[in-house]
């Protein structure tokens, strides 16, 4: 994208070229069982890394990550928290950690929507929804819900609910 290539002759752009497409590489897309849609990557430094609300080692986890780790912990039994917030373990297990935009201009959230990344990541969508069967979407906030309102429920099985960021958590996160 020639775009992203300027922003960042002029601006830091998190996740690094080489991390923007971590997504990709962490299991084949036919193996893909869970999908989780994200907004946009961190926009702080060392936090993105192409997967989404996940972070590197050592990076301790934002806010968001450690209200789903709260929330794992009350309804999986044993559940324990991992001590970091990188989801590198579950996207090599199927679960596709994808942002409907996939860079940001540092420290400023949303910075690169409506640049041409929304329409790539719908064709990804796009294609697990015509293309596999029986996944899981998890569809936190109304952002990620609009984007996956044309998920097929038939094929698919879509678990809707907010966002969880701190502001919104307690509209619905908890307890889902």
């Amino acid at each position: 994208m020639g775009f992203v290539d300027e922003e960042r002759k002029h601006h830091k752009v998190y996740p690094p070229p080489e991390q923007v497409f971590t997504w990709t590489q962490m299991c084949d897309i036919r193996d893909v069982k869970v999908v989780i849609l994200g907004q946009d990557p961190y926009h702080g430094p060392n936090q993105a890394h192409g997967l989404c609300f996940s972070v590197q080692r050592p990076v301790p986890p934002p806010p968001s990550l450690e209200n789903i780790f709260k929330e794992l912990s009350t309804d999986i039994d044993g559940f324990v928290h991992p001590g970091h917030g990188d989801l590198s373990g579950w996207a090599r297990q199927g679960v596709l950690l994808l942002n409907a935009v996939l860079t940001v201009r540092v420290h400023q959230a949303n910075s690169h929507k409506e640049r041409g990344w929304e329409q790539f990541t719908d064709a990804v969508v796009s294609w697990l929804n015509q293309n596999l069967t029986g996944l899981v979407f998890l569809l936190w906030g109304s952002y990620a819900q609009k984007k996956g309102s044309a998920i097929d429920r038939k094929r698919h099985h879509v678990l809707q609910t907010a966002h969880p960021s701190p502001l919104s958590v307690y509209r619905g996160f908890f307890g889902c």
